[in-house]
């Protein structure tokens, strides 16, 4: 969910974010920022991290990123920040020069996760889902905590609906990644 829209310059004038500010996303343009995820979602969003990077770790194959801004390639001016993103070494081999001072990177990860907190709305995450699909990428995880489940979409229209009592694979993006889901949520 959004609450602010604001220029797309901090306060301190230039593009760099400042540690107290809120997150942001680009929008057309427009800085909008957005509400914090709630404690569970957190929860949820740094064990699945946590998962991946213990996945890589042993298989080198990518990063695994948490709330990180992505210019994403679409016709119109979109930077998104999902909550868990996978970024493949190729596509990181691949990538443009980054200036450090651009605060979206423009690599497109192979899979996007969001971690749905309860103040979101479904028009936003499926607004979310299409433009991480349009924008090419493979594979998107939606995670529903309260619920405990966890949405795999290989496409807009293609999902599968898991629950605690399975198991999460990478499909095509990660084939040796495969965790239980349950171990995705605090007991």
């Amino acid at each position: 969910m959004t609450v602010v829209i604001s220029p797309a310059v901090s306060r301190s004038g230039s593009r760099g974010r400042i540690d107290d500010e809120p997150l942001f996303e680009i929008i057309d343009g427009q800085r909008v920022e957005l509400l914090p995820m709630s404690i569970l979602a957190s929860r949820v969003s740094s064990n699945l991290q946590a998962h991946l990077g213990y996945h890589l770790f042993g298989n080198p194959v990518g990063e695994a990123l948490m709330e990180t801004l992505f210019r994403l390639p679409l016709p119109v001016d979109r930077n998104r920040r999902p909550d868990v993103a996978f970024v493949s070494a190729q596509t990181i081999i691949q990538a443009p020069p980054q200036p450090g001072s651009d605060n979206a990177w423009a690599v497109l990860p192979e899979l996007m996760v969001e971690v749905v907190s309860p103040h979101e709305f479904a028009e936003d995450i499926l607004e979310r889902l299409n433009e991480y699909f349009a924008a090419g990428t493979k594979l998107v995880w939606i995670v529903y905590p309260t619920q405990r489940l966890l949405y795999v979409y290989e496409s807009p229209r293609q999902v599968r609906i898991l629950d605690a009592a399975d198991d999460l694979d990478g499909g095509m993006v990660l084939p040796s990644f495969r965790i239980a889901i349950k171990s995705l949520f605090p007991a």
